[in-house]
Parts: C-alpha cells; sequence; structure tokens
C-alpha cells in the first residue's frame, strides 16, 4: 500500500494539522490555548515536521520531503527531476486535506471568532508588514536558509565524522526549523513551503468556514515563488561549495 506518493500526501497531510493546528488553538477564540503566542506556534510547526517527516518515510517516502521547496532544490542537486511532478502533487494535496482536518477540528471555534485575518491565519500566511519587496526577500532568506542547513546537516562531511546517529536527522531537521521560525519567522510568518502555503489557502478559499473573508489571494504569490527561488539560489550555492 505504501509509495513514495502516498508518503509524501500523509506526512504533508499531518505537517499541517499539526502546524495550522497550533495556530488555530493560538489564535481562535474560545480555543484553551488562546494566547499561547509566537514561542508556541514556532515549537508547533517544529514538532509538526518531525512528525510529517516520520510519517512520510513510514508510508513510503525515503525521503520525506515533505515541501516542494526541498523537492527543487534536490532536484537542482541530484539534476534528478523525476521526483517534482510524483512529490508536489501529493505535497499540495496532503497540504489541502490537513487544513481541511483542522477546519473540522476546530469547527465551533470559526463562528466564535469575529476577526476574519485571525481566520485565515489558521490556513497561510501573511506579512506583518506589507511590502512586497521585503516579503519577497524574506521568504527567499528563510527557505536559502532552511536548504543549506539541511544539506549541510546530511553532507557527506558531517555524515563521516558520525554526527547525526541513524534516525536522528528528523529531529535535528525540527530544530531547523524551529530556529528558523524564532530568528526570521516573524516577518512573513515563514512559509518557507509552497504547499503550505497554497493547500491551506485553498482549503479557506472552498471550505464553509464561518465568517470567514477573502483569502488574500493578490499576497499569494510571495509564499509560493519566494520559497521556490530560495530553493534554487540554495541549491546552486550547496553544488558551488560541494557540499
Amino acid at each position: 500500500m505504501t509509495s513514495p506518493f502516498l508518503g509524501e500526501l500523509l506526512g504533508t497531510m499531518v505537517l499541517i494539522i499539526l502546524g495550522n493546528g497550533v495556530v488555530a488553538g493560538a489564535l481562535l477564540r474560545g480555543s484553551k490555548a488562546e494566547g499561547a503566542g509566537w514561542i508556541a506556534i514556532t515549537a508547533g510547526w517544529a514538532f509538526a515536521v518531525l512528525a510529517g517527516i516520520f510519517v512520510a518515510t513510514a508510508t513510503g517516502s525515503a525521503d520525506a520531503h515533505i515541501n516542494p521547496a526541498v523537492t527543487l532544490a534536490a532536484a537542482i542537486t541530484a539534476g534528478d527531476w523525476t521526483k517534482l511532478p510524483v512529490y508536489v502533487p501529493a505535497q499540495m494535496i496532503g497540504a489541502f486535506l490537513g487544513a481541511t482536518v483542522v477546519w473540522l477540528h476546530y469547527l465551533p471555534h470559526w463562528g466564535a471568532t469575529e476577526d476574519q485575518d485571525l481566520k485565515r491565519a489558521c490556513f497561510c500566511t501573511a506579512p506583518a508588514i506589507r511590502q512586497a519587496p521585503a516579503n519577497w526577500l524574506s521568504e527567499i532568506i528563510g527557505t536559502f536558509v532552511l536548504i543549506l542547513i539541511i544539506s549541510a546537516l546530511l553532507s557527506k562531511a558531517v555524515g563521516a565524522a558520525g554526527s547525526i546517529p541513524t534516525g536522528l536527522a528528523p529531529y535535528l531537521v525540527g530544530m531547523v526549523v524551529w530556529g528558523i521560525g524564532l530568528s526570521l519567522g516573524g516577518t512573513t510568518g515563514y512559509a518557507i513551503n509552497p504547499a503550505r502555503d497554497l493547500g491551506p489557502r485553498l482549503a479557506h478559499a472552498v471550505l464553509p468556514i464561518a465568517g470567514k473573508g477573502g483569502s488574500d489571494w493578490g499576497y499569494a504569490l510571495i509564499p509560493v515563488a519566494g520559497p521556490a527561488a530560495g530553493a534554487v539560489a540554495a541549491a546552486l550555492a550547496v553544488r558551488l561549495l560541494g557540499i
């Protein structure tokens, strides 16, 4: 039953259930976690990445990318583009399904929350200060850092030194995402993953969420294309540095 497609779909679905779930818990009215704040949100996303990687691996995807930006970077560094048409659709579907589960889980809280922006924030990202050039730069930098550090963690040099025992890499990747959220996430909400933003934004657009507003499609290109650009730049840097 397992397959790379299924692994990427389920892994990304779990990523969004736990990631968007912590956002919803912190933002929606009446939640016991309401007001938990940025530290809780960044920690929740770190654990979501960890869980998503394990689920993806267990259900058929040895790569466990759960992020089209990671898949794109891997294609560039390896010179193998065959996984893109398999992984990226699976990641997008998984992200949509994950967002749908979050909507169902917090079903009574959408109507209890008046602020339409808070409701949308439980699905997709938005900038703290809306300045397109700066927002583009934030997503590019965040994703560049993500790919560069992951590449370093998984490099032959680090592996040869025996620094990463078997099974530890997913925990370290989760910590990297946590660090990016804490250090760089305050500007745009650190999408750093096109599926993480686009799949749930589509879910926000089509689901019958009580009292929702628009899905902010005017901003939607930045958290999709920005991470893609950052991934390309990081992959080229990794090749140049020989990591």
